[in-house]
């Protein structure tokens, strides 16, 4: 057993959290019992992540989507209340760690999917060293990368892109990182791995030859909290379960 200050003061330091500008609080944003000896982790405070920890008889639910986010509206109701309650009523603290989690050279979500996929990691780069350029071990062609995604993430992915294309120079950033499909080009991928598509990036993929990949956001960022938890449980011997929810999106 260890105490809630330890397990944060420990997270704060191995993801550097006050070197990133963040859409949420990093680290903790619902307090409970002071002491911890179990935690479960999760890609998501949702109800049902709640209601697990809860069952559970955990302590601290530790997450990587907390639950207050910019442009939401800040008023405890309906179910943000329904969610803080149950933490509340059953003394779980409440832990997330966005952006610090993604990036992070070890740990993070980027970092875990390219050792899961078996990818070459060469550099990171872009905002707040967010975005990942690598190659493929052995070049694939599109078809092959996106059946292999398939296999290893359990979502088939949106794809926009020749199948028949030789892959072998890829940049990825994990999660809802659309936007930085531009650079991904201007890097000179012949692929870009991320979560979600929008509509500009079917055009963009067309008109440059670049393929996209929109492996899913859930998909691709299941791997980073559950090597943080591996993490805590080797260095503070606290106890560390993974809950997983089928997420499509």
């Amino acid at each position: 057993m260890t105490t809630r200050q330890e397990i944060l003061d420990w997270c704060d330091q191995t993801l550097q959290t006050d070197l990133f500008k963040d859409y949420a609080p990093n680290g903790l944003q619902v307090e409970g019992r002071n002491d911890v000896s179990k935690i479960i982790t999760a890609v998501t405070a949702s109800r049902a992540a709640i209601i697990y920890a809860a069952e559970q008889g955990a302590d601290m639910l530790l997450v990587h989507h907390g639950m207050f986010w910019k442009s939401e509206p800040v008023t405890i109701t309906g179910w943000k209340k329904e969610r803080i309650a149950t933490l509340l009523g059953h003394g779980i603290n409440m832990a997330g760690y966005h952006l610090p989690l993604d990036a992070h050279p070890e740990l993070g979500n980027n970092a875990q999917l390219a050792e899961r996929m078996g990818w070459v990691r060469e550099k990171q780069f872009g905002e707040q060293n967010l975005l990942n350029i690598g190659r493929l071990k052995t070049p694939q062609t599109l078809d092959e990368l996106c059946a292999d995604l398939r296999s290893r993430l359990g979502r088939a992915p949106t794809v926009v892109g020749s199948g028949e294309r030789i892959i072998s120079r890829i940049v990825w950033c994990t999660g809802g990182a659309q936007g930085f499909f531009q650079e991904a080009v201007e890097a000179g991928a012949d692929a870009y791995i991320t979560g979600e598509i929008s509509e500009a990036q079917f055009h963009l993929a067309n008109e440059t030859g670049t393929a996209f990949i929109g492996a899913g956001h859930h998909a691709t960022e299941r791997y980073g909290i559950q090597a943080l938890g591996e993490a805590l449980a080797c260095e503070l011997g606290v106890e560390t379960l993974f809950f997983d929810e089928q997420n499509p999106a």
